[in-house]
């Protein structure tokens, strides 16, 4: 696997870079909104919080354990969101894969667009064989994208983890290379 390089990604409609510093204030945006945070396993209540969450997109790639992306307007004006891999295990060839948008862009077929790249770049570029996706099975809407990118569901774990003090149930999914 190849240390990850700098670069971005493009569609006729969409771009994927590197996220910034720069990127904060929308970031703290996504994921401080209630709609975007109600099934994501991070959240911040301010500006200053969100630091946190940006030393471990640059953790991701110093330590080379993923890569996230900011995915924005083609010509990197607008900030739709972010996705990415994170858990890489270079041994097993394998990343999980995360991904939010603000709100204003739900329903935009954004997502469709933006996974498939990720997923590439992950094939292709760190030499992944297995891509997973959790998912909080609550979750529907996400459930319903996973299905539609080819992600096979492979099994539920029933009340494995806490939030707000509930239990709550994750399902897998799994993108495996094709050869």
């Amino acid at each position: 696997m190849t240390t990850v390089e700098r670069q971005t990604i493009k569609t006729e409609r969409i771009l994927l870079r590197h996220i910034v510093e720069n990127d904060i204030e929308n970031i703290f945006k996504g994921l401080s909104h209630p709609d975007v945070i109600k099934y994501y396993g991070v959240n911040f209540q301010s500006l200053e919080a969100t630091k946190e969450q940006m030393d471990w997109f640059a953790g991701l790639e110093k330590e080379e354990t993923g890569i996230w992306f900011a995915v924005c307007s083609l010509d990197n004006q607008t900030f739709y969101g972010a996705g990415g891999l994170n858990n890489l295990s270079k041994e097993h060839k394998k990343a999980e894969i995360g991904f939010w948008l603000l709100p204003n862009y739900w329903g935009l077929g954004i997502m469709q667009e933006a996974m498939p790249l990720i997923c590439n770049y992950g094939f292709e570029k760190l030499g992944l064989h297995r891509i997973e996706g959790i998912v909080e099975t609550e979750n529907k809407n996400c459930k319903n994208a996973m299905a539609k990118l080819d992600f096979r569901h492979e099994g539920t774990m029933t009340d494995c983890e806490m939030k707000n003090g509930k239990f709550i149930s994750l399902d897998i999914y799994a993108k495996i290379k094709i050869e």
